[in-house]
């Protein structure tokens, strides 16, 4: 049973398309449908959590690049979203860090967990039903997380932000 799981695996990340480590898409058309079939679900559709939408909103105002929001609700994860953003210096990264802990604080909702704030190439903040990560675009480039759970489904946030056309 185990070996035909992996066997499904390996021919869904075969089959997927690859995203650039820069560059999420925020479009529907811009992933290929496949055996996994992992298109973008509109934000409309994805039944999401207030505090997750206040989490995107927030990044987006301190306007951190390629926002991207993944379901691992069918991934089998430890949290129901990632919510990934990328910021052009660590100044940046920290300013869209303290913008979700500040539009989450209003609503009385404190991080479990924080992490990364004295080195500001990776922030983390554990919502425990969703994970913001804010990179510095090296540490994204790096980590790959989008590559890393390619079995997430990503949400099309651009109806929840004015996102710029690619």
């Amino acid at each position: 049973r185990a070996a035909r799981k992996t066997a499904v695996r390996k021919r869904a990340a075969a089959t997927r398309p690859e995203v650039p480590h820069d560059r999420v898409p925020v479009v529907p058309e811009t992933r290929t449908a496949g055996p996994s079939d992992t298109t973008m679900v509109p934000a409309s559709k994805a039944k999401l959590p207030l505090d997750v939408v206040e989490a995107v909103k927030a990044a987006a105002s301190k306007k951190a690049d390629h926002i991207a929001l993944l379901d691992l609700r069918k991934a089998a994860g430890f949290t129901d979203f990632f919510l990934l953003a990328t910021g052009g210096n660590a100044r940046q990264v920290r300013a869209i860090a303290e913008a979700v802990e500040e539009a989450l604080g209003v609503r009385r909702v404190e991080p479990a967990h924080t992490q990364g704030y004295d080195r500001t190439g990776w922030i983390l903040l554990d919502y425990f039903d969703f994970v913001v990560h804010v990179f510095s675009a090296e540490r994204r480039r790096f980590y790959g997380l989008e590559r890393l759970w390619g079995s997430a489904i990503p949400i099309d946030i651009s109806s929840l932000v004015d996102l710029p056309a690619s």
